[in-house]
């Protein structure tokens, strides 16, 4: 009997998840399905075409009795062309799936010929959490905030793989993970918590540490409301005469600051101060005076969310990284009324309004710096449910499990700083970490996506021969756009080594004249 006649609710009748009950199973199957997934939204994989593919579209609907949620996980079944596999998707932002992202992701997996699967956790597909954070004034929905966490997470891996067996007669042969942002987090959560569940997990930009994360996504805009608010053309003149001064410590310029820890020993933004920067904003044009101000937020944000009597909370921004709001950055500024304001990333913002002050008309412009340390020192309340720091991936490894992780080193939302932690931290709790765990830092990449480097898009399938056929991953090709707009080949090496030019080689261009160089990090 053809697959595609097991398409059907009866075929999955019996579906064991232990705390819940399945409301319903809808089946669909699609035929002749063609549609094209991005490298930039499969994060470490390329761009493929989907052409012509038959699947069958399992969305299930299930509540954990008492609780009064209704979580839905949608699993894609290849009919012809299942090569025995499962790629579970990540989600972004405050939603755990089922987005378009999560789709375009799906539709990669799908071409390449895996069983795919998401979940919403619940919570719908807004990036925002206004509708669901808050049972009540003052209340926040625990329930809805563990499913995002982590239950979910769990409960999607095992009903992927029911549906697989029912579906197949056989269980996958390996399962996989990749997600990037929340998704990075939710595969890191994954090995900490459910290390059987997945066989290699890809986690990106990870958003770890959640509440100092967070929290310091509106550091800057807490700066700026106790200094003032700078045009976003003056920090944009900082940024770019930071990647000026810093960007040939690394021995080549190609307009990436491979180097950090150099850069900010190297270059001070207070120098700029009274110099001139040119502003395009409402429809005007003209020069604008770098301000005392736009230098304490540069600085500020480098240094990191800080209390006010100086000790730091949390790690800061990399030199480079874009800081605007035309850049999605934390420090936007919004001059064109002729007032500047502040345009905070709400990720921040919704964190500490929603989930720690727990109002969702609170004013976060006017807070001394006491109250925002007040605020920040509240939210640690909820490190068990999103911190997502353990470094004991002891049980992860003993499973056999692989793990890679990459994060941009011009990360404008989440900063490299915080990856970078929590490998040395696992790395000093167990010594033979490198056996299944890899971190690759990637210059000049901003968050997920973007900036002057391209994506990392061969570490998956390095992924999937690290777990298949034992071959660790040491370096992994990546392209650069250099300062004239050609595309250079280059490398990326686990850490703690580096890339490093050879300079008899040739010409930077060529990934061959770059190898990896132990560091003392």
């Amino acid at each position: 009997m053809s697959l595609k006649y097991l398409c059907t609710a009866g075929t999955f009748d019996s579906l064991p998840l232990l705390g819940a009950e399945i409301l319903s199973v809808e089946t669909s199957l699609v035929t002749n399905y063609t549609a094209t997934s991005h490298a930039i939204y499969r994060f470490i994989q390329p761009s493929v075409e989907v052409k012509g593919i038959n699947f069958c579209n399992i969305t299930v609907s299930y509540t954990h009795p008492g609780q009064n949620d209704n979580i839905l996980v949608e699993t894609w079944l290849p009919v012809d062309t299942w090569n025995e596999r499962l790629q579970a998707v990540g989600g972004a932002s405050f939603t755990a799936g089922r987005t378009f992202l999560s789709y375009y992701n799906m539709n990669g997996a799908l071409a390449d010929g895996y069983a795919t699967v998401t979940t919403d956790a619940g919570l719908g597909s807004a990036a925002d959490a206004s509708e669901w954070a808050l049972v009540s004034p003052g209340n926040v929905n625990l329930y809805n905030l563990q499913n995002l966490a982590s239950i979910s997470l769990n409960d999607e891996a095992i009903i992927a793989k029911s549906l697989i067996k029912s579906f197949y007669g056989k269980d996958p042969a390996y399962s996989y993970f990749n997600g990037c942002s929340q998704g990075g987090r939710q595969g890191l959560l994954l090995a900490q918590r459910y290390p059987d569940a997945y066989d290699g997990i890809a986690a990106g930009a990870p958003a770890l540490y959640w509440n100092e994360l967070l929290s310091s996504m509106q550091w800057p805009q807490q700066v700026m409301s106790m200094n003032g608010y700078p045009h976003g053309c003056e920090l944009d003149a900082i940024v770019a005469a930071t990647v000026k001064e810093c960007d040939p410590l690394d021995g080549v310029e190609d307009g990436i600051i491979s180097d950090i820890n150099a850069c900010l020993d190297h270059f001070d933004p207070f120098s700029l101060v009274g110099s001139s920067a040119m502003c395009i904003e409402g429809g005007r044009r003209g020069d604008v005076l770098i301000s005392q101000a736009a230098a304490t937020v540069v600085k500020a944000t480098w240094d990191g969310m800080r209390t006010a009597d100086g000790k730091q909370l949390w790690l800061g921004y990399t030199p480079g990284t874009a800081l605007t709001a035309s850049s999605s950055g934390v420090a936007g500024t919004d001059c064109s009324s002729g007032s500047c304001v502040g345009v905070p990333i709400f990720l921040g913002s919704e964190w500490l309004r929603y989930f720690v002050a727990k109002d969702l008309e609170f004013d976060l412009t006017h807070l001394e710096h006491k109250e925002f340390d007040d605020l920040v020192h509240q939210g640690k309340v909820y490190e068990s449910f999103l911190a997502t720091n353990d470094p004991d991936l002891s049980r992860f490894r003993d499973a056999g499990g692989k793990l890679v992780t990459f994060h941009g080193l011009a990360d404008n939302l989440i900063s490299s700083h915080g990856t970078e932690r929590y490998y040395r931290a696992v790395s000093d709790l167990l010594p033979d970490t490198r056996d299944f765990y890899r971190y690759f830092e990637v210059p000049g990449m901003a968050h997920c996506w973007g900036g002057k480097s391209g994506q990392p898009e061969s570490l998956f399938e390095q992924l999937r021969e690290w777990v298949e056929g034992g071959t660790a991953p040491d370096e992994t090709p990546v392209k650069i756009t250099d300062l004239d707009g050609k595309v250079q080949d280059r490398v990326l090496c686990s850490y703690p080594r580096k890339a490093k030019f050879d300079e008899l080689c040739g010409e930077p261009g060529r990934a061959e004249c770059w190898g990896c160089a132990e560091t003392d990090r």
